[in-house]
């Protein structure tokens, strides 16, 4: 009896930890605890690596149950390398970007965490990296107005559009700055997203649709409006020319299943990574950075924040901003850039 029930307690947590690291096999990505256990894959990795060693010495010292804990350390063992070998494949970052070209755009995306990031920090870096697209999640009226005039004096021309839901929570509040430059917008829209505001701009001069994104975290009473905000911006991701940036508090895998099959700009056949987008860390070999906490190492964060395109947009530059940590907010800003395909 003590062995039958070893053996199927062995063959639980093999179950168990091969859905955490890959839950899309049973379609779970977007289901309450295996949402949560596949976004920290970096973190997840060394909790099973620590359970290995300490099931493996619990196996050397117990002679009579040396056999089952040393199958649950070969089965941690696994699942450590399984989940180091998808974050070496998605990537930690690679070249600097190439000099911005004519056509060129660049987008940042930072949560501010409520205006705790001030305005000069913002402008700086948005200054700093020359951006045309600037999505704030979190960033009230007052601080984006005055960010967009700060990098005005400083030579980036910067226009500020904020939609907030209501002003209890600073949460309920995303700015977009876009560079004149880019021509005009319509008016501003929301209801995107259903909690937390996401700002869609949409040219009336050519360009691209532009969209400020903020969906819900997939906390327990947010788990269906969480799936129902990806869904919405998978349907953004429909249309020929759209750009967003900002906090999808999802990652790759809980987009699993949104994706589209589309044609690349060489006429090749993909899928995209949300709807019809591409996600410019993916692209670009830096999507196991992760973004959020700050105050976590990035190989042990997740990477929530993104930059994403149409295939009329080819990435030819991302990575995850990593010296603002202290800036005050939990997020670390992500920045892209984005080159014209064709």
């Amino acid at each position: 009896m003590a062995r039958l029930l070893a053996a199927v307690v062995v063959l639980a947590a093999a179950a168990l930890l091969s859905l955490f690291f890959w839950p899309e096999l049973l379609g779970l990505q977007r289901v309450l605890l295996f949402a949560h256990a596949v976004t920290l894959r970096g973190a997840a990795a060394a909790a099973a690596l620590a359970a290995a060693l300490a099931f493996t010495v619990i196996a050397l010292a117990a002679v009579r149950t040396r056999r089952f804990f040393a199958s649950l350390a070969i089965i941690c063992l696994l699942f450590t390398a399984g989940s180091t070998a998808v974050l070496v494949d998605r990537g930690f970052g690679g070249p600097g970007f190439p000099t911005k070209g004519e056509n060129d755009l660049t987008v940042l995306a930072w949560n501010t965490l409520g205006d705790s990031v001030s305005v000069d920090e913002i402008a700086t870096l948005a200054v700093e990296s020359d951006a045309d697209i600037v999505s704030l999640p979190e960033t009230t009226e007052p601080i984006a107005e005055a960010v967009a005039a700060q990098a005005r004096a400083a030579g980036l021309p910067l226009v500020a559009w904020t939609f907030a839901y209501d002003e209890v929570a600073k949460a309920r509040s995303t700015s977009l700055l876009i560079s004149s430059e880019l021509g005009s917008f319509s008016d501003t829209e929301s209801g995107v997203t259903a909690v937390l505001p996401s700002v869609v701009a949409t040219s009336t001069s050519g360009g691209p649709t532009i969209v400020a994104v903020h969906a819900i975290a997939p906390v327990r009473s947010e788990m269906d409006t969480w799936r129902s905000d990806l869904a919405a911006l998978a349907e953004l991701c429909q249309d020929p020319n759209v750009i967003l940036a900002g906090d999808f508090n999802a990652t790759l895998d809980s987009f699993a299943g949104f994706g589209t099959p589309m044609s690349s700009a060489d006429g090749s056949a993909l899928i995209g990574d949300l709807g019809a987008c591409l996600d410019a860390a993916n692209v670009a070999g830096a999507a196991a950075v992760g973004t959020w906490p700050s105050g976590f190492p990035a190989l042990f964060g997740t990477p929530i924040d993104h930059v994403l395109a149409t295939p009329n947009w080819r990435t030819t530059g991302f990575r995850v901003i990593g010296d603002r940590d202290e800036a005050g907010s939990d997020h670390r800003p992500v920045l892209a850039q984005l080159t014209p395909a064709g």
